[in-house]
């Protein structure tokens, strides 16, 4: 890694994390063994990297929640590990997502739910529903999903408590303040460039994904959510490639602009970077946060 972006951790303080405002820059997980000796100091324990990512930025994307069910223990000890301020963005389920491609998704949503979602508390961000390839856009059946999401945190645990005997004894039914819920989903389909497809998200209040994959699926651009949520994959090779100075640059210019283009408030914008193959994703965050930041 170049001295710059090595730098670039250094740097990084609990300043960085708050002059960015609405803007919430962070990665799409934290536990790689190519950020070991690089973004994180050679000899942190593996416990301790989320602390250390967490001093240094305001979100983390939990991608442990799209491969399996995770337990409340999980979620509690996540939270312990995070300032009060820090924000969890969620992965929602494969299985809601890639098994039943969004269908009959009320028995699998109460089993996610009760997973332990509701430990993170006032740290639980956007839920994010990333889309196959193969899911098309089909109105009936987005619509029907759309519909039976929870809005707010009381709405979800109800929904939790309907979770199946598999569940039992690894469940989290607790909250205190009743909370708004935000979801984002992020299709990878050109059939969801159908207008209507944007009008029914914009009708539930649902974030419409910004995706940079290196151009191997679609880019679209957000609706009308109350906030905007943003992946970036790579921009030369998906997974892998770190971003230029000049493209850092740009992201940062669409995002001041998405924040802008919300009504009367700024809209909240969530970045996330996924080109965490290499070890870039850290540094190429901390990077636009201080674009960000200098625009201010």
């Amino acid at each position: 890694m170049s001295t710059d972006r090595d730098a670039s951790a250094r740097d990084a303080s609990a300043h960085d994390r708050a002059a960015a405002g609405s803007f919430r820059v962070g990665t799409s997980g934290w536990r790689y063994r190519s950020w070991r000796g690089d973004f994180y100091p050679t000899g942190l324990v593996q416990r301790a990297e989320l602390t250390y990512l967490a001093e240094r930025m305001p979100t983390v994307e939990l991608n442990g929640s799209f491969y399996s069910l995770q337990r409340p223990q999980s979620y509690l000890r996540w939270r312990a590990a995070v300032p009060d301020d820090f924000v969890f963005a969620v992965k929602g389920s494969r299985y809601i997502s890639h098994m039943l491609r969004l269908r009959d998704a009320r028995a699998a949503l109460a089993n996610f739910f009760s997973s332990g979602l509701l430990a993170l508390g006032p740290t639980l961000g956007p839920i994010l529903w990333q889309l196959p390839e193969r899911q098309r856009f089909e109105p009936d059946v987005l619509a029907s999903f759309l519909d039976v999401l929870p809005r707010t945190t009381h709405e979800a645990l109800a929904l939790a408590r309907e979770h199946d005997e598999r569940m039992t004894g690894r469940t989290w039914l607790e909250d205190d303040v009743d909370r708004p819920l935000r979801y984002a989903i992020e299709p990878r389909s050109e059939s969801f460039a159908d207008p209507a497809a944007r009008r029914l998200l914009d009708e539930h209040g649902v974030a419409l994904t910004v995706a940079d994959t290196a151009g191997r699926w679609p880019q679209f651009e957000p609706g009308t959510a109350a906030f905007v949520y943003v992946r970036l994959h790579g921009a030369a090779e998906l997974y892998a490639s770190g971003y230029t100075a000049e493209e850092l640059a740009l992201w940062a210019h669409r995002c001041r602009h998405w924040a802008r283009t919300g009504g009367a408030d700024e809209r909240d914008v969530f970045v996330y970077f996924d080109n965490d193959a290499r070890g870039y994703a850290p540094h190429d965050a901390l990077a636009l946060t201080r674009l960000l930041r200098e625009a201010l």
